[in-house]
């Protein structure tokens, strides 16, 4: 956010509609991947079975298929390109939770597995769409930086509902009741898209798109399947491989260890009552801190910087898990390592998700967004599936918490490389004379 901007932009109508829609899009992410976890594990699933399950999740990294039908293919035109695939996907999440809520565990995994892949992509899409049209409904860089923190606020309130508030509602009420409450949440993301505007510069270029270079012509599809890569590849030249290498690799320590870290709860004895209000608290207020600490890094260091010492954090974080890998480790040490750990991810991801917000073009906006969002979850997504098998077979020999200690560890280390290939980027620039700040 630019420092001209007063404290109460943030309470504007625009803001507070990205708020909204943020929880929206945040709402079903950790119900088919940690939380979900949480539940298999309650009905006695096995790691392996529960990593495994876990890539359901791979429809978010593959959102770049079908992304460029939100470009160029409007469905429910009265709303516009971006609301209309907004309130579609919206619903479909809903109905998918109140199937996985319906079906629950009692017809088998693949049945309860399907469902959550169903709410996997419609999820996905609702991310495409609200990416795009986020980017597009933003006047001007400073006001992007305000409603990408803005959207990242909701994301990450939606988070903690499902995080952290989940588990007390599934302590006392069960998890099919849980999920039932959420799917009745996503209201707030249906009403928000039926109060928001669309963006007038977006549906012009795509409605000058759809006319000029229609689906049904060659060009049309080569454009809208190729187009968004051509141009992002023409725009950043040599530097653009480097940079999808540096986004594939630098979240990567969260996904992988993901899958396992409300199991690993399970398993040190600790109760969902206790582990919610943890999440509520402390986490709760290290997560937002983290998100001011992450816009303020962007701001006063620049994106490179900024993601350099988001990646740093997020190792030290993620590896500190090993702290607390014991039977019944105190409250207060568990709740210093949940502190930091939650505090980590937040600047990683906020620096993150601005940095490539900065890197879309008009007219591609969700397909290029897509490209990105793909590019950074994709490898984690598929590598996460092997992270019961890993715990489960070092637990032969180390025994089951040891072995989550070096399973910590282990996932706190694969952020080095992402860490060097952005300071290699920062130097880049830096060298270059038309790079700006960051």
């Amino acid at each position: 956010m630019s420092k001209s901007r007063p404290l109460t932009a943030y309470f504007e109508r625009k803001s507070l509609l990205v708020l909204a829609l943020g929880f929206s899009s945040g709402l079903p992410f950790l119900l088919v991947g940690n939380t979900f976890g949480f539940w298999l594990r309650d009905e006695h699933t096995s790691l392996t079975a529960i990593g495994f399950l876990s890539w359901v999740g791979i429809a978010y990294s593959l959102q770049f298929l079908w992304s460029p039908l939100l470009d160029r293919v409007p469905i429910l035109k009265k709303l516009g390109q971006r609301r209309g695939w907004l309130l579609a996907s919206q619903i479909s999440v809903a109905l998918g939770l109140f199937a996985m809520a319906a079906v629950g565990t009692r017809f088998g995994l693949p049945v309860l597995g399907a469902c959550a892949l169903w709410v996997a992509f419609s999820a996905a899409t609702q991310d495409i769409a609200l990416a795009a049209w986020r980017i597009e409904i933003a006047a001007d860089p400073d006001e992007l930086g305000l409603l990408t923190a803005a959207n990242t606020f909701g994301y990450r309130i939606a988070m903690i509902c499902t995080d952290a508030l989940i588990l007390v509602s599934a302590q006392h009420l069960g998890w099919p009741v849980s999920y039932t409450l959420c799917g009745m949440a996503m209201a707030v993301g249906l009403v928000a898209t039926l109060l928001a505007p669309e963006p007038v510069r977006g549906e012009a270029v795509a409605e000058q798109m759809r006319n000029e270079r229609s689906l049904l012509t060659l060009r049309g599809m080569t454009d809208a399947i190729a187009g968004p890569f051509i141009v992002f590849f023409k725009t950043h030249g040599k530097m653009a491989l480097l940079m999808l290498l540096a986004i594939t690799l630098y979240r990567l320590p969260d996904f992988i260890r993901g899958p396992m870290t409300n199991p690993f709860f399970h398993d040190l004895g600790m109760s969902k009552d206790f582990v919610g209000l943890a999440r509520s608290t402390v986490g709760l207020g290290t997560t937002f801190l983290g998100m001011a600490a992450g816009g303020f890094f962007s701001l006063r260091l620049g994106y490179m910087r900024a993601l350099v010492l988001g990646g740093i954090l997020q190792a030290v974080g993620i590896a500190a898990q090993a702290l607390i890998a014991h039977s019944h480790p105190s409250a207060a040490l568990f709740l210093a390592v949940m502190g930091l750990d939650d505090f980590s991810i937040s600047v990683a991801g906020i620096t993150l998700v601005a940095y490539m917000s900065s890197l879309t073009s008009l007219g591609y906006t969700a397909t290029q967004y897509a490209l990105l969002s793909s590019t950074y979850a994709l490898a984690g997504k598929f590598l996460k599936g092997f992270s019961g098998s890993i715990i489960e077979a070092l637990s032969g020999s180390l025994g089951l918490m040891n072995a989550y200690a070096v399973f910590f560890i282990g996932a706190g280390l694969i952020g080095i490389p992402a860490i060097l290939l952005f300071v290699l980027l920062a130097s880049q620039r830096r060298h270059t004379p038309s790079a700006s700040k960051g």
